[in-house]
């Protein structure tokens, strides 16, 4: 018998059940999880705020929410952090590589939705009162491009910060071990029945009055199976892959671009062992893969010879991630009550979840405990409709332009003769058109998940048919 069962053993799932068992030592409190290729253990740990930020992100209202939840979630990162390794003791690693600074890098391989985003970072900056800097490119410490690929501008974000995700998984694990009241058990069968919740495992039975289910891009098929008549919005997942290699020279900041072609931009993040990490591809799909797709790696790592620094093409492979961030259907995240009584899920995050992991864990704690509503997680709750930051017609043109980033980026170069160059533009346009004409009336489909729509088609149409229908009965 427990208080609260919490399925999915990621950043979010630990983070959650160190709030509550901090918050209130008498609670007992179950944690399940099982080892899958989750984003947790693949992440970069840039804990973006501004870095993080694009033209088109400050567009929307949501956009410009997720922004102030971010910059809220830095404001509490010290003093989470202190608690946490105070919690863990002397069994947290003695490095974890917490740092602060940040280089966002306006590469020669890029196209002009990369200005307009340096652009709105400066403009977030100064909205938000955190300090953004241009820098010369010549002296952002760590880079040596090649001349092609070279930045053009430079800024310095000096108040970002990042971490290790490995070393912090391991810190989250120490504190938790510390706290008598948490158990770590495999994953199993869910089930519900009236108000309990219960998780049978190969060896154990566990039972909980309130269950959170923070399952990441695994989130989905677990809602539908404790209650068909419940629809929460439903999560897919970016597959992302990225690499540790043995270090060139210091890294003593993070090296980024701004976010593009559906991915958080090219970057390299110091590593605790001395080691860079080199991220990230992004591909996004319907359900988790447990194995890296082979284009993705050759791509990743030819950018980084050329844009960051060209010695990591002697450099040693450390370790290979790979992860799936859980993405909400219109590209939020599912943050709250799920339906049922007790239940709460805490998923759809995409790149934010592990920096927003202190906000999200202290306001569903404090929900669960009080029963008191939360004004940050109130935007998102699970059982919604979906939401609409864009026409189908800005959706559209936001896909192509990102496909044309992605040719940029890839030294695309289309013949110069007549008007090779705008039909390739066109071609992009047309592709998204036909796409998104496939897709049930009524919904847009963010512009980040768009190769869903011409990879994905008929699969993704179903999908959103059953959630609409769902949520009419």
């Amino acid at each position: 018998m427990a208080d609260v069962l919490v399925v999915g053993d990621g950043v979010l799932g630990r983070s959650i059940a160190f709030a509550l068992a901090a918050a209130e030592p008498r609670l007992r409190v179950v944690v399940a999880g099982r080892r899958a290729a989750g984003a947790s253990r693949a992440a970069g740990a840039m804990l973006g705020v501004l870095g993080e930020v694009t033209a088109a992100s400050v567009r929307s209202r949501h956009g410009r929410l997720r922004l102030a939840m971010a910059v809220d979630a830095a404001r509490r990162w010290p003093a989470w952090r202190a608690a946490v390794r105070e919690t863990a003791g002397s069994a947290a690693p003695a490095q974890d590589g917490y740092g602060y600074g940040t280089f966002v890098l306006l590469n020669a391989v890029s196209s002009r939705i990369d200005e307009q985003s340096l652009a709105a970072i400066a403009a977030a900056g100064r909205a938000h009162a955190l300090p953004v800097e241009d820098i010369d490119p010549a002296a952002v410490p760590g880079l040596q491009p090649l001349d092609n690929d070279r930045p053009l501008r430079a800024l310095h974000l000096p108040r970002e910060a990042y971490l290790d995700a490995r070393r912090w998984l391991a810190t989250l694990d120490a504190a938790l071990a510390a706290l008598p009241g948490v158990i770590r058990t495999p994953s199993g069968r869910l089930e519900a029945a009236g108000s309990r919740y219960t998780l049978r495992t190969r060896t154990s039975t566990v039972t909980a009055p309130v269950l959170v289910l923070a399952a990441g891009a695994w989130t989905t098929p677990l809602h539908d199976s404790l209650d068909a008549h419940h629809t929460a919005l439903p999560v897919v997942c970016a597959e992302g892959t990225a690499v540790s290699l043995t270090a060139p020279g210091p890294l003593p900041a993070v090296l980024r671009t701004p976010n593009r072609a559906y991915a958080c931009g090219l970057h390299a993040v110091p590593q605790a062992d001395g080691t860079w990490y080199v991220g990230a591809s992004a591909s996004p799909a319907l359900t988790p893969g447990a194995r890296p797709p082979a284009a993705g790696l050759p791509f990743l790592l030819d950018a980084a010879f050329g844009q960051l620094h060209h010695g990591l093409a002697t450099a040693r492979l450390h370790r290979l991630h790979h992860g799936n961030r859980p993405v909400g259907l219109d590209g939020h995240p599912l943050l709250g009550p799920g339906g049922r009584p007790g239940l709460y899920l805490a998923t759809g995050t995409h790149r934010d979840g592990l920096h927003a992991s202190p906000l999200i864990a202290q306001e569903l704690a404090h929900t669960i405990l009080t029963g008191t509503a939360s004004t940050w997680l109130a935007p998102w709750q699970p059982e919604r409709t979906p939401i609409s930051d864009w026409t189908r017609e800005e959706a559209i043109e936001e896909a192509a332009l990102q496909h044309q980033a992605l040719a940029a980026e890839s030294r695309m170069r289309p013949p110069l003769t007549g008007t090779w160059p705008q039909q390739l533009t066109d071609a992009y346009r047309q592709q998204m058109t036909t796409a998104y004409d496939r897709l049930p009336h009524g919904f847009v489909l963010p512009p980040d998940l768009a190769p869903l729509a011409y990879e994905h088609g008929p699969q993704l149409a179903k999908l959103i048919s059953r959630y609409l229908a769902g949520r009419r009965q």
